[in-house]
């Protein structure tokens, strides 16, 4: 295959990109595709990052007052050019993250959605009317910029998830400021050398029309992380990653009364019934259990299937687990990629050891294709079979696991067994009984933040806003009414009378 070298300066010189040069080790960028190491970026001190965020800050000041639909003029120029770079930065995500080609340009088609999303949006930032009680007065609310917004994105969507930020961020008036995943540097540098250019061509047609310094891009490690959490001048901080780490920047943000948004762990279940398509199941759970190498926080790691339909079920996923194409994410056919590095490997391993002592029955989960790099780490689909739903079933590991297990009695003993993990992102279940279906949906049903019916748990589109519960955090970002969260609300309230009356019927007179 053609080396991952000669692939990354392909695609740098396509988007006329020139790399900084690293003073010391700086950030590795690195393909998990065979394991090299391509290049290593810069990091920013705490000094630097300060400044940068000082920077943002000033810009915003600046960026409030522009009307809000040609601030969505800049977000819609950014989709124009990300259009024009979807190829390339496509490939991008694939070499540095491992995702498959067709995952790789549906990540970039979710920063051209959402920016889509975020200029329609542009123009109906609007309030509410409030009857008042009192005469001659008129009350109403009014949505306004809330300053700068943190961005700390994790390796497995290296640009969507800041996308789903930074567009809505944008739009709302505020400046952002990003800290990718050390993992993923380098299309983080792309994505903002795109935003860049567009500031750029935007402001020569309309001079001063963007303030400089409105989109900043820390790279570096946890110490950023939670200097983003601590800074007084991060009114917002949306963070995407482990519950380990939502604990951690949660409560320093908490620290100082600012805002969070948190995207944390997933341990997302499927209930299969006995009313529902098996084929159309077993599409569904390869993959939203494989695709991405069970490296996606919606990732389908609990299988609950009725024992009436099990056998069925499993032996035709055994099947499919042990022909489905393991290999390069950049060659045609392949459907399964690299994890993204040895930690990830050695976790999975350590999960399904655990789940043999706990009674578990696992088929599959061995590395495969070493012949591609001494450094990658490819992995077999694991589908283990376990007699209950155990220690290990509780909690979240970023791999490809799909434990399994039966319920033998209604619908209600499997809503328990789905909900009865810590997490709440993503659930779903497989039913032609229309009953089971609003059953599941109902505020007794599925506790999750996303909830489906006859589709995976993965997959979500940015029209809908996307968050979970419990410790998956609360957050929402992308769709719906998710811009609230970037904006800070004022309620008013307007006296055209002559008049003093006060509410409550309060009697003051002086």
């Amino acid at each position: 295959m053609t080396s991952s070298a000669d692939r990354y300066t392909h695609v740098l010189q396509q988007l006329k990109l020139t790399l900084p040069k690293a003073s010391g080790a700086g950030l590795a960028v690195r393909a998990p595709r065979d394991g090299s190491h391509f290049a290593a970026l810069p990091a920013h001190g705490s000094g630097e990052a300060g400044a940068l965020i000082d920077a943002a800050y000033q810009a915003y000041v600046a960026w409030r007052d522009v009307p809000a639909p040609q601030r969505g003029e800049l977000v819609r120029r950014f989709g124009q050019a990300l259009r024009q770079h979807k190829a390339a930065l496509g490939e991008l995500v694939s070499l540095e993250a491992g995702k498959i080609t067709s995952e790789g340009l549906g990540e970039v088609q979710e920063m051209i959605d959402i920016c889509d999303f975020a200029v329609g949006l542009s123009r109906q930032l609007h309030g509410l009317t409030i009857a008042s009680e009192r005469p001659g007065h008129r009350m109403m609310e009014t949505w306004h910029p809330l300053g700068v917004v943190g961005v700390i994105s994790a390796f497995n969507f290296p640009v969507a998830v800041w996308a789903w930020n930074s567009a809505l961020a944008l739009v709302c008036g505020n400046a952002v400021v990003w800290k990718p995943s050390e993992k993923t540097p380098l299309t983080a540098l792309a994505c903002q050398h795109v935003l860049e250019q567009t500031i750029a061509a935007f402001n020569a047609e309309q001079p001063g029309s963007v303030p400089e310094g409105i989109s900043q891009l820390l790279l570096g490690g946890r110490e950023l992380g939670e200097l983003l959490a601590e800074h007084p001048r991060v009114a917002l901080l949306s963070a995407t990653g482990s519950t380990r780490m939502g604990r951690d920047v949660g409560a320093k943000v908490a620290a100082r009364f600012g805002r969070s948004i948190l995207e944390l762990g997933g341990n997302n279940a499927m209930i299969v019934t006995p009313s529902a398509d098996l084929e159309l199941a077993a599409r569904a759970i390869t993959f939203a259990a494989v695709g991405t190498a069970g490296q996606r926080c919606t990732t389908l790691r609990r299988l609950i299937v009725h024992a009436s339909v099990a056998e069925k079920l499993l032996a035709r996923l055994q099947g499919i687990y042990a022909s489905i194409a393991v290999g390069d994410p950049l060659a045609d056919g392949t459907l399964v990629g690299p994890l993204i590095d040895q930690d990830a490997f050695d976790a999975m391993q350590r999960a399904l050891d655990q789940a043999r002592a706990e009674g578990g029955q696992v088929s599959g989960g061995t590395r495969e294709r070493q012949d591609l790099g001494d450094g990658a780490y490819y992995v077999r689909p694991a589908l283990v079979r376990m007699p209950a739903q155990s220690a290990v079933m509780q909690h979240e590991t970023f791999a490809p696991i799909l434990y399994a297990i039966t319920y033998g009695g209604d619908l209600d003993e499997a809503i328990a067994l789905q909900n009865g993990v810590p997490q709440g992102l993503s659930s779903a279940i497989f039913t032609n009984d229309l009953r089971e279906a609003e059953r599941f949906l109902a505020a007794s049903g599925s506790d999750c933040g996303i909830a489906n019916v006859n589709i995976g748990t993965s997959g979500a589109e940015i029209g809908g806003a996307f968050g979970g519960e419990k410790e998956t955090g609360g957050g929402r970002e992308s769709g719906s009414d998710a811009w609230k969260g970037y904006m800070r609300r004022a309620t008013n309230t307007i006296n055209y009378s002559g008049a003093l009356p006060l509410a409550q019927g309060v009697r003051f007179d002086v």
